[in-house]
């Protein structure tokens, strides 16, 4: 097997390890897990485990307990991004670990960095050890920090440290000052923190080899200051000055004047200045030329990447001669998609580069997952940015409209399709974010082939639906509502029936279009989905005969005779409601009943029509202690629904899917009729021919073949259904023999 492979079956392991961690694990007092037995994992597969768990969701501090066994479980790689863990069990679980690096951005739930840091540095390895820490969007609490053996603790003690990522938090001047006495300082992120002053990292100048300084709107130092500072860095490789241009655009003040000096400066300075450097960030920085660039680029022959996006100068002729140089820019799809990679976590250039992207995609006539992958990276980056959301989700449209989606990978489908609805629930009343979403998922392939949570994209669009009327908008959401309804498992159809809001709004579409007498793909959709909504789900039938539905569905049938396509749906529905005993009495209708019979008995009518008719009248008919009707019409229907059946052609195409056979045993009983047996005979015949597989392990399953069984050895059947009924068991014979 190859590494691919192994990767795939670990990940398929871990997977599994993770669904199963209840069953695993005992309990201890304090509500926490442990694993039940105690096999030696290699080190890897620990560090793997732990991040599975956080990528799932599943990481807290009753699971992560599982990690205080040290001996057999051993950390190195310790990710618990986003993950509830408080600071008593990140001591207990993590801090006792010999880690060499550790994730614990965004942390919720009050673990700051001076947990982190005290729980590392009580451990003597662990304080050695580590060589990584990002405590990204975490508070620090500085202030809270004791002393250890009269000597104050702070990252000055995590003496192995090399790479420290302190983004978006509260880091001060003299934090900062104790960060840059470590002795092997090489990578530091200081970006969208409180710092005012950067002269302390000349005491690391000849170690650290990539400065992130990103918005730093609290700085406070002369472009001159600053410019000496940074040149004094003779090991720095990477440097990252870049501003979040969005963010001032609200002021009046002169935030990032020099800083955008210093950067004016350093492009125009001899290369002497910073001489190791090979990657520059100025992306967001407004007042550079592209003069100031030519000079940099020209001067610098080892240069492998410049941010230059919302600068107005990625353009500059000169980048396009390097073609060993990596640019973030907008000039062209290359620096929008390395943008879009490199700034995946932070929302102003995301926001910037989906904007160009969209730009770019709109007439995209080849499949592009590279770029469906770098948009949904940068949505699930930014869930609650509706800038984010608003561009990135017309870009997955543009990117899966038409039949691209057929060509992308169905996992990758699968996550942004997650992402839509995500953004759906999370921006209810944006219009356009709303009709982004449905323009994305009203795909044939999406919903028919793509693996996603049909059920919650079901409720978001009638939820949708329920505050627009805009009527392109509405044709949609109902293909999208008829569409989903069909894939759900009969209990989600139950729990969707429900809701009797779904139902109000559904049959107010048809009736507003039944009003003007319109046949419109949007009619047949709301009729279709009122179809799957009601089948096997009682108190969606209940909800139909309770809003008025009944009363609908007969002006329907009159109005739309000679339309089979809209005959079959109103048909369909009422088979299903007359398949509950308990509203069998609300079709117990003389004029209805004439009419369904008049459908059945026309030859002129599409089979499919006269199936479900028939379907309506054999359910009723099987229950004589049910009949309310004169009963030499039920002996009329019992003999024409024989005589009818035995008329019909089946259809070429699939004309009907079950569920389940559960409403058709009832109907095969020996004791009844041979009219309502036919009828059922034939309809088991008719999918059973269509779609053998499927529906033969359905008739073994349900205890159908039993009763087909009795009917073709019973003496007095009719031989119509002993034959009917002996063709479908040779069927199912034939299939279960291959």
């Amino acid at each position: 097997m190859d590494a691919e492979g192994l990767g795939a079956l670990s990940d398929l392991c871990l997977a599994q390890v993770c669904r199963s961690l209840d069953t695993l694990c005992g309990r201890r007092t304090d509500g926490s897990l442990y694993l039940s037995w105690a096999l030696l994992l290699p080190q890897e597969m620990a560090d793997q485990l732990l991040h599975k768990m956080a990528a799932e969701g599943l990481l807290n501090d009753r699971t992560v307990g599982i990690f205080r066994n040290c001996k057999e479980l051993r950390l190195r790689r310790a990710f618990i991004r986003c993950c509830p863990v408080s600071a008593e069990a990140f001591h207990l679980a993590l801090c006792p670990h010999r880690l060499q690096e550790l994730d614990a951005s965004w942390v919720p739930g009050g673990l700051t960095g001076a947990d982190v840091v005290s729980g590392l540095a009580s451990n003597p390895e662990c304080s050695s050890s580590l060589q990584r820490l990002s405590l990204n969007g975490l508070r620090l609490d500085w202030e809270s920090l004791g002393e250890d053996g009269g000597t104050r603790v702070g990252f000055s003690s995590l003496k192995g440290l090399r790479t420290l990522n302190l983004a978006n938090t509260d880091l001060t001047d003299a934090v900062l000052e104790d960060i840059c006495s470590l002795p092997q300082l090489e990578s530091l992120d200081i970006s969208c923190s409180a710092v005012s002053e950067l002269s302390a990292l000349l005491e690391c100048r000849a170690t650290l080899r990539s400065l992130i300084a990103h918005r730093l709107r609290q700085l406070d130092m002369s472009s001159a200051r600053l410019l000496f500072v940074l040149s004094q860095l003779h090991a720095l490789r990477h440097l990252d000055f870049s501003d979040d241009h969005f963010a001032g655009l609200s002021t009046d003040d002169d935030d990032g004047r020099e800083g955008d000096e210093t950067v004016r400066q350093l492009l125009e300075e001899n290369p002497r200045v910073l001489p190791a450097l090979v990657s520059l960030d100025v992306s967001g920085r407004k007042r550079i030329t592209e003069a100031a660039v030519r000079a940099f680029v020209e001067a610098r022959s080892g240069l492998v990447f410049l941010g230059l996006l919302a600068t107005g100068v990625s353009s500059c002729d000169v980048l396009s001669t390097r073609r060993d140089l990596k640019v973030t820019g907008e000039a062209n799809e290359g620096q929008v998609c390395e943008a879009l990679r490199r700034y995946r976590e932070r929302e102003c250039f995301t926001r910037e580069a989906l904007v160009h992207l969209y730009n770019l995609t709109t007439d995209v006539d080849k499949p592009r997952p590279d770029i469906l992958k770098l948009v949904l990276s940068g949505m699930q980056s930014h869930r609650g940015s509706l800038h984010v959301q608003l561009v990135a989700t017309a870009c997955v449209f543009s990117l899966t409209t038409q039949d691209l989606a057929e060509s992308m990978p169905v996992h990758l489908l699968t996550a942004t399709v997650t992402q839509l609805l995500q953004a759906m629930r999370t921006f209810p009343h944006h219009q356009q974010v709303q009709k982004n979403c449905l323009l994305a998922l009203c795909s044939d392939y999406v919903l028919q082939d793509v693996p996603f949570d049909k059920y919650l994209a079901a409720k978001l669009v009638m939820n949708w639906l329920s505050s627009h009327e805009d009527p392109t908008l509405q044709r949609m959401a109902i293909a999208v509502i008829s569409i989903l309804v069909a894939k759900l498992s009969t209990e989600e159809t139950a729990q969707l029936g429900t809701d009797i809001v779904i139902m109000k709004q559904l049959l107010g579409i048809v009736q507003q279009k039944a009003m003007v007498g319109v046949v419109d793909t949007t009619l047949k959709f709301a009729l279709s989905a009122l179809w799957n909504l009601t089948d096997e789900t009682p108190t969606a039938a209940r909800h139909f005969i309770q809003c008025q539905g009944l009363e609908l569905y007969e002006e329907v049938l009159e109005s739309y005779y000679r339309e089979s396509s809209i005959q079959q749906k109103v048909l369909g529905l009422l088979n299903n409601v007359a398949e509950v005993e308990g509203l069998q009495g609300d079709l117990m209708e003389e004029d209805l009943l004439e009419h369904i019979l008049s459908l059945l008995r026309d030859s002129q009518v599409e089979v499919g029509v006269r199936y479900f008719a028939g379907g309506i009248l054999a359910q009723l008919a099987s229950r004589p202690e049910a009949w309310t009707l004169d009963e030499e019409l039920r002996a009329t229907i019992l003999e024409d629904l024989h005589a009818s059946i035995m008329s019909w052609a089946p259809p070429e195409r699939e004309m009907v899917s079950y569920r389940s056979f559960g409403p058709f045993l009832p109907l095969l009983q020996t004791s009844q009729p041979s009219g309502v047996q036919l009828w059922a005979v034939w309809a088991i015949h008719l999918v059973c021919s269509q779609n053998t597989p499927h529906y033969c392990s359905m008739l073994q399953n349900e205890g159908v073949i039993d009763l087909l069984k009795a009917l073709a050895a019973y003496p007095d059947a009719h031989s119509d259904i002993t034959r009917v009924a002996e063709i479908i068991l040779a069927l199912v014979e034939q299939h279960q023999s291959h």
